[in-house]
């Protein structure tokens, strides 16, 4: 089965351990999901597992659990699909609302359709 892991929260360790492992702790309050600790090469991660479902957004990564047979608690984590990387700052706009892609030939038409035309000044 298909879980999508969140991570709240991550320690630094020292071990580096290629393994990826991660300890189941409990229901997440609402039972939906596990609460888990995950531990994969130097981080120490707190996360919450929720099985996939059609129609909701993936807000992490998705990933497949394999519980040790000698403690069931403790699963091995195969990583299906990376969590999509933060957008870049450079990417967003410097403005809030939509984009502002006026054409010159834009501007043209809107200056014929709505430019005040000059009333003729009066003989002095």
């Amino acid at each position: 089965m298909a879980w999508v892991l969140s991570s709240p929260g991550s320690l630094d360790d020292d071990s580096r351990d290629d393994s990826d492992v991660a300890l189941i702790q409990g229901k997440t309050p609402d039972g939906e999901g596990l609460r888990v600790i995950r531990k994969r090469r130097e981080r120490i991660e707190f996360a919450h597992v929720r099985p996939l479902v059609e129609g909701v957004p993936i807000t992490g990564e998705v990933v497949s659990l394999k519980p040790r047979p000698e403690f069931p608690l403790l699963c091995d984590v195969k990583t299906e699909l990376e969590a999509p990387a933060p957008a870049d700052v450079a990417t967003r706009p410097a403005h809030g609302g939509p984009a502002q892609v006026a054409t010159d030939r834009y501007r043209e038409n809107w200056d014929k359709i709505w430019k005040r035309k000059r009333e003729p000044e009066l003989p002095s």
